[in-house]
């Protein structure tokens, strides 16, 4: 399907939607004991024949803890996964006095997250010093550790280049909008296009890396009126010599009442009019909208969107600093298959890759995101 076909079939399904209902279901719900009994039964599909690309990683979690590089590696291997892109953890939570229990996940308690620049530093030293020479080719470093509200922002960045230069290969996730952790995040809210971010953008264009930008489509409470979308849309028509990768398409938890169809629809639509703009749909957004039960396979609007722009959407674990496989355990994490960590986070879109033509399951497991690298890496052998 072309391009307009795709736009036109979607324009003629968003009108029909109003009159006759939807052609698919209104809300999008994970089932977890599907997904559980799905990677613990080791049901089908078989792995793509192809090493895949892991678009969407940190290295470290809210804490700043990791397994380490050793543990990564061996997770990467025994998941088909050649590439990685790698990046620290912008922010990490505060263990206040008053808890007795120490937090680990930002939302184990209320209390505050904030800003933690550091990270970029412990992610350089990572790939320098601990990553073996012969594996360094797989990593793509991602600068990361910036307050989005904050218009000093760019210098950190600026610094990081100057200080290790090539060895960058992109910026982000940076952190606009993200729900609980909005909220538990010190200081002013971030926003895609807040202006301390528009000078990052500019920066990154600059110096031809590509940005990976974090910002939830809406709100909780008002989920389907999309209220955040023109902020990303304004970053990308101010913006259009920056590569954006927008992780999760925008999505998150408390995103039921977002009609996917009328959602893939609105997607296609800024895809064709901003070519700068591209996809990962890691992360929930996979399991809860894209891909509710894996024995059906992705919705059919996710998979024409995806279709009329193949080269458009990536895949990724969104794992944070545990990837051991000293945790595995099916009937440990009977209840949480994200819980499986790195193994289910990217095991997962088997069934997207298994959905989709063998040329356009290359290109968003493996290729995309290596072809939005600069072009000194990607001139370089892999």
């Amino acid at each position: 399907m072309k391009r307009r076909d795709f736009c036109k079939l979607m324009a003629a399904g968003a009108a029909g939607m109003m009159i006759n209902g939807l052609p698919w279901p209104s809300t999008a719900r994970a089932d977890d004991d599907a997904w559980t009994k799905w990677f613990c039964d080791n049901a089908p599909p078989q792995p793509p024949k192809f090493a895949m690309t892991d678009a969407h990683f940190h290295f470290y979690n809210f804490i700043a803890h990791t397994d380490g590089a050793q543990a990564l590696i061996q997770a990467m291997n025994a998941n088909k996964v050649e590439h990685i892109m790698f990046s620290g953890m912008p922010l990490v939570k505060k263990w206040d006095r008053q808890d007795q229990r120490a937090p680990v996940y930002y939302l184990d308690n209320n209390s505050r997250a904030y800003w933690y620049s550091a990270t970029d530093l412990l992610i350089a030293r990572t790939v320098l010093y601990k990553i073996p020479p012969k594996d360094r080719y797989r990593f793509h470093p991602f600068i990361c550790g910036v307050n989005g509200t904050d218009l000093y922002a760019v210098e950190h960045v600026k610094r990081m280049l100057d200080e290790y230069g090539d060895l960058w290969h992109g910026v982000g996730e940076l952190f606009a909008h993200r729900d609980d952790l909005t909220n538990l995040t010190y200081g002013e809210t971030a926003r895609a296009d807040h202006p301390a971010l528009m000078r990052i953008y500019e920066l990154a264009a600059h110096h031809d890396l590509p940005v990976v930008l974090h910002s939830n489509v809406s709100s909780r409470g008002l989920a389907a009126k999309l209220l955040y979308w023109p902020e990303v849309e304004n970053a990308l028509t101010r913006n259009p010599q920056t590569r954006f990768v927008w992780a999760h398409a925008g999505l998150s938890r408390y995103f039921q009442a977002i009609d996917q169809a009328k959602y893939t629809a609105k997607l296609g639509a800024l895809l064709e009019r901003s070519p700068n703009l591209h996809i990962d749909l890691s992360w929930l957004a996979f399991e809860n909208y894209v891909a509710p039960d894996p024995t059906q396979g992705p919705l059919k609007c996710w998979l024409d969107l995806i279709g009329s722009f193949p080269e458009r959407f990536m895949i990724g674990s969104d794992s944070i600093g545990e990837f051991s496989y000293d945790k595995l355990n099916c009937r440990s994490c009977a209840h949480n298959p994200s819980g499986m960590k790195y193994a289910f986070n990217m095991r997962k879109y088997w069934v997207l890759l298994a959905a989709l033509p063998p040329r356009q399951a290359r290109m968003v497991g493996r290729d995309n995101f290596l072809k939005l690298l600069p072009a000194r890496v990607r001139k370089s052998p892999a």
